[in-house]
């Protein structure tokens, strides 16, 4: 289960068995939740994170989009 970045109590995670399409998941103190990547970044899941840090989440997978989908192919594809 690789970490992508831990930031502000989130962290950002991929399993090793992933499935298409692109997503992470987050976790923190409260919960997790599952955001897909590709074609657009949209919360698929979300059990007990506080809006405020889905909001947050967001804005952290938006910028580092690009990197999450790198990290994503090299260790699936590899």
């Amino acid at each position: 289960m690789p970490t992508l970045l831990t930031v502000f109590g989130l962290r950002f995670y991929f399993y090793s068995d992933e499935h298409t399409p692109i997503h992470v998941h987050i976790e923190n103190s409260d919960g997790r939740a599952k955001i897909c990547l590709e074609p657009s970044i949209e919360v698929i899941e979300n059990k007990n994170i506080k809006p405020r840090d889905i909001k947050k989440a967001l804005s952290i997978i938006e910028l580092y989009k690009e990197d999450f989908i790198n990290a994503w192919h090299e260790y699936h594809e590899s």
